[in-house]
């Protein structure tokens, strides 16, 4: 049985609606102001919330913004119940994650139209949610066994290579063979690593409600850290001396999470670096562009056909992104769908032989002086 929260400081209000709720078969709890209602939610767990927005020492808005802020209702159906027919509060409480308005005093027709239709809604939302999870399971579970198989192998080949030399072995083989081992079990904690960002990004792109709350994270100063990390990928890669630094954009926050940021700017630099032969240069500059935080990465790789550019991002090939060799890569896909997440540009400009260009836009902080 369906249970349905009532909030409202009238008592004729909470007795009728629950009675309709209930003689249409529905468990019902209430709640004479929004405090309490806060406490009934959290101790029942309500599958849908009705909530009058006059209340007091807690009003609806108050109810709401409380409530989504949690994990157990980012996405549970929240139905105003109100005397005003402002479309500026109806706005607002959209704004605010409301999911419908129900105008008082209501029919019982009306009151369960509204109703039908949030269940109808979060139960496709639902449907849809975990079919992508499936397809994303799928194509997971396809094309990892293999890579890691891969991987495995040869660090048990480096492994068993160096026990069968070990009575007779140079100081120099031992040292070959174990980094060896070592560069392989790295390739493996990496491909373990984005394996889990692609889950977890794809499974945010199909949540409206976290999208949202993961789209009011913000970085400070995404300058200083881009040159930071650009020259950490450097010197790991031995490389240092062929990365060259352009026009830095400072005095900025951005809306993207620093976790988040990071990852974008460490797979584009690692991309531009290991399709990239040493001796060649690869540019690093940063602007702001129509109220966007734009990050240029250039290179004199190996370049990218339309089609391999066409691809990045696309889910459903994981098993193609993991395994190709000519320069799109899982993580390159990763970062464009972190960027699609926070609503910025992603853009490739590249030509076979001679290099890529990849220009990423992210949103600034609207409070940021530049």
């Amino acid at each position: 049985m369906k249970k349905v929260l009532i909030i409202d400081d009238h008592d004729y209000i909470l007795d009728s609606t629950a009675l309709l709720l209930r003689f249409e078969g529905y468990e019902t709890i209430t709640a004479s102001n929004g405090r309490i209602g806060v406490e009934m939610a959290l101790t029942h767990l309500p599958d849908m919330i009705l909530c009058d927005i006059s209340m007091p020492v807690l009003d609806g808005f108050g109810v709401l913004k409380e409530l989504r802020a949690t994990n157990e209702f980012g996405s549970t159906p929240f139905i105003f119940l109100t005397a005003r027919t402002e479309k500026a509060d109806m706005r607002a409480g959209m704004a605010k994650g409301a999911d419908d308005f129900l105008v008082k005093p209501y029919t019982r027709d009306e009151l369960m139209a509204a109703v039908n239709s949030q269940w109808e809604k979060h139960s496709k939302l639902e449907r849809r949610f975990g079919q992508k999870i499936e397809e994303v399971t799928r194509n997971v579970t396809y094309a990892l066994p293999h890579e890691f198989r891969i991987v495995l192998n040869q660090v048990m080949g480096s492994a068993s290579y160096l026990k069968s030399i070990a009575y007779g072995a140079t100081s120099e083989n031992i040292i070959e063979m174990t980094q060896d081992i070592l560069e392989s079990a790295n390739r493996l904690r990496r491909i373990t690593e984005n394996f889990l960002w692609y889950v977890q990004i794809e499974s945010l792109l199909a949540d409206s409600v976290m999208r949202e709350k993961v789209r009011l994270l913000k970085t400070d100063e995404p300058s200083a850290s881009l040159f930071d990390l650009v020259a950490a990928k450097a010197m790991k890669l031995n490389r240092i001396d062929d990365v060259r630094y352009g026009e830095v954009a400072e005095g900025i926050t951005i809306q993207i999470s620093t976790e988040n940021y990071h990852k974008i700017v460490d797979e584009l630099v690692d991309n531009a670096l290991r399709f990239s032969t040493e001796g060649k240069k690869v540019h690093i500059s940063s602007r702001i562009n129509n109220n966007l935080y734009e990050v240029r990465i250039e290179d004199e790789g190996r370049g990218m056909s339309a089609e391999q550019i066409s691809n990045i991002g696309a889910y459903q090939q994981f098993d193609r992104l993991l395994h190709e060799q000519q320069g799109v890569g899982l993580g390159l896909a990763i970062a464009k769908r972190i960027v699609e997440l926070h609503e910025g540009d992603f853009h490739v400009d590249s030509t076979e032989g001679k290099g890529t260009i990849i220009t990423v836009g992210l949103p600034v902080e609207p409070n940021s002086e530049y």
